[in-house]
């Protein structure tokens, strides 16, 4: 059965366009952290651990956000399926920015002590929560405009906000880096990009007001007899807990691939190979630009041979290819640096181009955020949350990238698994 709403291109380019754009602007925020977590904040906010011991508390900080990201998607998810999807969308939006300046203006430990990590974490906490109620709700907004046909594609425009928030990001702490001295950034430097989330924020709030309500949404609340769920999630726990635990499984090799790869290895790249942080920077930089543009295709190759052959290729080839990404940082060429990170994002975007009309298709329309969100960001928590704490750790006890690698493979070998187990969805109403 094919969905029989066929907006205009007109629109669903509006639309993309809002949720892309407002997808890009909360990523960069959660990235920035992590990108200054391993660069700055345990100079700033950990001064008095030696510097590896510092790291994997500033990174005990960065997992506290992802914490937060269940709980934000559970009741983001909850007024989402009640509600509607662009109104939650609004909210998160103003939340995570609104964290990601505050972050930009905090005192440092020299100044007033324990209270500065202890804020720190506390704005974690308030991004975490707000990027948990992000996901589903830009995903959906996209999907349930969509046409059945094209749905892969259009839906992918809102994971490429990942690999865009993470080039701004990265971008701008690359630019800072190459132009300030180490003092400098650290005395002042890093908190630029932060203080530039407010003017972001303002422009993806601009264009996410002038997007209208989903028509999927709007049909299944206007024929509901007795209205919308009154709890979507503990409908969706009791009757699609099995979509849940795919959406799950789906995300364990995706998620801690991700975070390795491009939170991590600024620590693996400084601190273990001792080369300089714009090494690390750049590597991570251009192979985000590589998948932001790899990310749509994939979400079209999707339409085509299914959800699930395209996500077992980037499951399978991330869990051969991270012994390869670690062999090529050995080397400290520059340029076997880049290309390892690169192929990597690559073969990451293989399964999150799908990943949102996957997802989607999963869940029925009136517990789809729920359904979406909790599944998404229950994963993030012992995923993407953990990844460069695990990592780091492993790098203190081992002296070596292997256990690493293999840490990347075994969670490849889970997404493989549950993509296995799942049916396809390609093709599928979301009139349900």
């Amino acid at each position: 059965m094919t969905q029989t709403l066929s907006p205009s291109r007109e629109r669903i380019a509006r639309v993309v366009t809002a949720s892309l754009i407002g997808t890009t602007v909360e990523w960069y925020d959660f990235f920035l952290y992590g990108s200054a977590a391993a660069l700055v904040f345990n100079k700033v906010f950990f001064p008095t651990a030696d510097p590896l011991t510092g790291t994997l508390l500033a990174f005990a900080t960065y997992a506290i956000g992802f914490g937060a990201r269940p709980l934000g998607g559970l009741v983001f998810g909850h007024f989402g399926d009640r509600l509607g999807r662009k109104r939650l969308l609004v909210l998160s939006l103003l939340m995570m920015g609104g964290a990601t300046f505050l972050m930009g203006l905090l005192p440092s430990y020299a100044s007033i002590g324990i209270g500065a990590p202890l804020l720190l974490t506390a704005l974690r906490l308030v991004q975490g929560f707000a990027l948990g109620g992000e996901w589903g709700g830009s995903v959906l907004l996209v999907a349930e405009h969509g046409s059945a046909q094209h749905r892969g594609f259009w839906a992918s425009w809102p994971q490429a906000g990942a690999p865009g928030g993470n080039l701004l990001a990265t971008g701008v702490l690359a630019v800072l880096a190459a132009v300030q001295s180490e003092q400098d950034f650290v005395s002042w430097g890093w908190r630029i990009p932060f203080l530039l989330s407010g003017v972001l924020v303002a422009i993806g709030l601009w264009i996410r007001l002038r997007v209208s309500e989903t028509p999927v949404f709007e049909a299944a609340a206007s024929r509901a007899a007795e209205g919308v769920e009154r709890l979507p999630i503990v409908t969706v726990l009791r009757t699609q807990w099995r979509e849940v635990l795919v959406a799950m499984g789906a995300r364990m090799g995706e998620n801690i691939s991700y975070y390795v790869i491009t939170s991590f290895i600024l620590v693996y790249v400084v601190e273990t190979l001792k080369l300089p942080k714009q090494t690390a920077l750049s590597a991570v930089l251009i192979g985000s630009a590589v998948e932001l543009a790899a990310i749509p295709l994939w979400g079209a190759l999707s339409d085509r041979i299914g959800r699930r052959p395209v996500y077992l290729f980037g499951a399978i080839g991330m869990a051969v290819w991270v012994f390869v990404f670690f062999a090529l940082l050995g080397s400290r060429s520059p340029g076997a640096i880049i290309a390892a990170t690169t192929v990597a994002l690559v073969l990451h975007g293989a399964m999150y181009g799908p990943q949102a009309a996957f997802f989607s298709e999963l869940f029925g329309t009136r517990v789809r955020y729920s359904g979406s969100s909790i599944g998404y960001q229950l994963a993030s928590i012992l995923a993407g949350g953990l990844a460069p704490l695990i990592a780091t750790a492993l790098l203190a006890a081992f002296a070596s990238a292997t256990p690493i690698a293999l840490y990347v493979a075994a969670g490849a070998a889970i997404s493989v698994l549950a993509v296995v187990l799942s049916r396809e969805t390609t093709g599928g109403s979301l009139e349900s």
